[in-house]
């Protein structure tokens, strides 16, 4: 792949819109706005209600479903609901144009070759199932007694965006710097790297599983839960694997386990890489990496004893944060391999 800043730094401004998304979803799904709009309009969805006719076809909608049925609200609280919602929608369209657009006068100079266009074409694909998925998700809203977006298609609406910010972050980093520097004896940090990134990436599904569950309320002491090592009723429900979606302490006691778990491995791995002599840019990486996972293991603490939802709303943002920088620090060390035999001889 050749050097192409300008492409690199375009494919970057989208992994950073997609933050912007994890933004306005987050906070839509904490105030309760996840059903506010029944309508979905590709093409024309950027045009606000015009007037009292609009308004009312929007809130009819909305008064048919579960949600509302369950806490009916005025017309003028409905609309505090639907702004958020709207606006949300309207940056996912906003990064369609803001990836076409470039992509068409790249396309024209001549800075995307055809390989590269067919990668960047799947990526925008993914992109367009992830709202269509979206979509489909606000739909349950209109099925008896779902009052919010269910866990099982939350928790995958998440990862799924987080795995295009992935694809992004990663070509648009190669892009900038196509040549990966050669670091000898940095093999093992490398695979520390790539476990803290999978884990932080797994961490958040079920993240998204303890909010959307109700799962953050069932068990609001720390380290134990209500003073037991793991919750009764674990495994209460048939079959298994519907305890590790919709069971709520089975739910909380995974996020835990595998935040406790990432922690210590991510941290591992920033001490590693501080250790290590490295490029200045990635060990500022590395020393981002343990300042951002403390602190999201401190917020997660907070927001469990606390029950607090806008507090795991901020949670939810830095675990974006925290899971772009363990992969912008594993990119850095496409160079790396092991240590040269003849000085592993000499440091015996």
């Amino acid at each position: 792949m050749n050097r192409d800043r300008a492409v690199g730094n375009w494919l970057l401004l989208l992994a950073f819109m997609v933050f912007g998304m994890t933004v306005g979803g987050g906070h839509a799904r904490t105030i309760g706005a996840g059903f506010s709009i029944q309508v979905w309009r590709p093409f024309t969805g950027f045009i606000p209600p015009l007037g009292p006719g609009d308004w009312g076809q929007l809130y009819a909608l909305f008064q048919k479903t579960a949600q509302y049925q369950a806490h009916p609200i005025s017309l003028a609280q409905y609309k505090s609901l639907f702004w958020p919602m709207f606006l949300d929608r309207c940056w996912g369209r906003l990064m369609a144009l803001v990836f076409l657009i470039p992509f068409a006068v790249f396309l024209l100079r001549r800075r995307i070759p055809p390989r590269l266009a067919l990668w960047l074409g799947l990526i925008f694909l993914a992109g367009c199932a992830q709202a269509a998925y979206g979509w489909y998700m606000v739909l349950t809203g209109m099925q008896p007694g779902v009052v919010s977006p269910p866990p099982g298609w939350a928790a995958p609406h998440l990862l799924s965006a987080m795995a295009i910010l992935f694809l992004l972050l990663w070509t648009g980093l190669t892009l900038r710097n196509p040549e990966p520097e050669r670091l000898e004896g940095a093999a093992t940090l490398r695979g520390l790297a790539t476990a803290t990134a999978a884990l932080v990436w797994l961490t958040m599904g079920f993240g998204a599983l303890v909010a959307t569950s109700g799962a953050l309320h069932v068990f609001n002491s720390f380290p134990t839960m209500d003073g037991a090592w793991t919750p009764p009723g674990l495994l209460a429900q048939s079959p298994l694997w519907t305890n590790f979606v919709t069971n709520k302490a089975t739910v909380q006691f995974c996020h835990r386990g595998l935040a406790t778990l990432t922690a210590l491995v991510a941290l591992a791995t920033a001490a590693t890489g501080l250790r290590m002599r490295l490029p200045s840019a990635l060990r500022d990486l590395f020393l981002l990496l343990g300042l951002l996972v403390a602190l999201q293991y401190l917020l997660g603490m907070a927001t469990l004893v606390l029950g607090n939802n806008q507090l795991g709303f901020v949670h939810e943002l830095n675990a974006v944060l925290l899971f772009a920088t363990a992969i912008a620090a594993r990119h850095g060390l496409r160079g790396a391999v092991a240590a040269p035999a003849r000085a592993l001889a000499a440091a015996e």
